[in-house]
């Protein structure tokens, strides 16, 4: 039965170019919306960019420019990957300076704060402009904030709105306490324990004279809301919330799957704010949220000063968006950290795509060009079991193993069989094997399409043309 499927990426800051974490993170989503889409399904695809807060505000006054030509500029780099990884149609792109996503977090605010949620004290505390979030001395790693260690956090007192996070302990570790609402289910069972741990308050919102950059609180003009708070009402307003006028969000929020993607370091932000956000504003919690791990390089975090940080779009240019696709898909692993070097990627690429499966295809097809007289009539396909199986749990390693192994089974059939010669001594008998190794093929290409897309779409045309398709993977020296 036909359903419907909301599925969306964070919102990555416009801070800095885009990088492999991220094409991780969409590409993946992206993957798991075309495999639904060839299922049946009606996909709403989210993704965009995070514009507001400190962080950005002073990035782009260290760069002498004005505040909104920066997110402009950057908005524009993020936008640009729609193309050069290959993402759907049916993407859709929010930036949180849109007009009507204001709006909806500003009503997002009010319904929070008619429930009781909302309040206002003084509050004082360090803050970490990294991560554009508040944090307790007993989290700092020799004075600093462990996700950036480079940076002094800053003390700051003054008064700001709050959310009771803590009147939502009961409800969040009802809601974590359901199996699937995080993949992999370890990282739930650890969000669970934090929550069942105590929850404190939030503070949402910072003085205007010292931000400034960010969206006003509702009636108080003193105030500018948490990036945060911000930011997460993305997932609703892309659909047009509260209005509503298209019917998106009755259709994929509150009717649908709701499914998100996010970093390992987004746990709490996703599955606990957010999540609270949503009860308090009687709107429905998200189904499941996927937490990959992080890409590393040479064994170590990636960063500019250690000179090892792997742009996605020099890979693009040099081996092409289907190679970066793959790789992401089938040698990163779904949920722990995976060290990425150019050097295995390449190994990779040779191995798998250029002599794994552009060397098959060209062999078969080039058998078919030669031998039958027509394109080969092909049966209805469907993804196998063996995949949608994979697919439904995000284990894309292993889905993409199966794939492997019919292809060295392709391969083992054309050495066994001999077609090649078959067909010269019984012209009919080789005709029926390069027929069946078409077919095989062509099963093959069915559960690659949501891999890797375009060349997918290049070998289907060629077997429905019966014409071998120029080198589509080139072996890299």
């Amino acid at each position: 039965m036909k359903k419907s499927l909301y599925i969306t990426t964070t919102l990555p800051y416009v801070n800095a170019d885009p990088h492999i974490g991220f094409a991780l993170e969409i590409v993946r989503a992206d993957i798991y919306a075309r495999y639904r889409m060839v299922c049946g399904d009606d996909v709403f695809f989210n993704t965009g960019t995070d514009e507001h807060g400190l962080k950005i505000f002073r990035k782009a006054e260290s760069e002498g420019k004005e505040v909104q030509a920066y997110v402009d500029e950057y908005a524009a780099k993020f936008r640009s990957l729609k193309e050069a990884l290959g993402l759907t149609e049916q993407l859709h792109f929010i930036r949180t300076t849109d007009p009507p996503h204001v709006q909806a977090a500003q009503e997002m605010w009010r319904r929070c704060v008619a429930r009781g949620d909302i309040y206002k004290r003084k509050y004082k505390g360090l803050y970490c402009v990294g991560d554009e979030a508040f944090i307790k001395e007993t989290d700092l790693v020799n004075g600093k904030c462990p996700n950036h260690p480079s940076m002094d956090p800053m003390e700051i007192e003054e008064e700001n709105y709050f959310f009771r996070l803590s009147a939502y302990q009961g409800k969040l570790v009802e809601y974590l306490s359901k199996e699937g609402v995080i993949l992999p289910e370890w990282r739930r069972h650890e969000t669970l324990q934090f929550v069942q741990g105590g929850l404190e308050d939030m503070s949402i919102s910072r003085e205007r004279a010292r931000l400034s950059w960010g969206i006003p609180v509702p009636d108080d003009d003193t105030q500018t809301m948490y990036v945060w708070f911000d930011a997460l009402t993305n997932y609703i307003s892309t659909l047009g919330w509260p209005e509503d006028a298209e019917g998106s969000y009755k259709k994929f929020w509150e009717q649908g799957e709701r499914l998100q993607m996010a970093g390992k370091d987004q746990l709490r932000f996703q599955s606990i704010m957010w999540q609270a956000m949503l009860m308090s504003a009687g709107l429905p919690t998200t189904d499941r949220v996927i937490y990959n791990g992080f890409i590393t390089s040479g064994g170590q975090k990636m960063s500019k000063s250690i000179g090892n940080v792997i742009d996605p779009m020099t890979i693009v240019e040099e081996y092409g968006t289907d190679a970066l696709r793959y790789y992401l898909a089938r040698h990163v692993h779904p949920f722990e950290d995976t060290d990425v070097t150019m050097e295995k990627f390449k190994e990779v690429y040779n191995a798998d795509l250029a002599n794994g499966l552009g060397n098959l295809t060209a062999r078969i097809m080039q058998l078919a060009q030669t031998h039958l007289p027509a394109p080969v009539e092909l049966p209805k396909m469907e993804m196998p079991l063996e995949m949608t199986r994979l697919l439904d749990v995000f284990e894309m390693q292993k889905a993409l193993d199966y794939v492997s192994s019919r292809i060295q089974g392709l391969d083992q059939t054309i050495t066994e069989t001999e077609p090649f010669k078959v067909v010269k001594v019984d012209a009919e008998k080789g005709k029926k094997l390069i027929t069946e190794l078409v077919k095989e093929l062509a099963f093959i290409i069915v559960m690659l399409e949501p891999i890797i897309p375009t060349k997918a779409e290049t070998i289907w045309q060629a077997i429905q043309e019966n014409k071998k398709p120029e080198n589509l993977f080139p072996r890299k020296e």
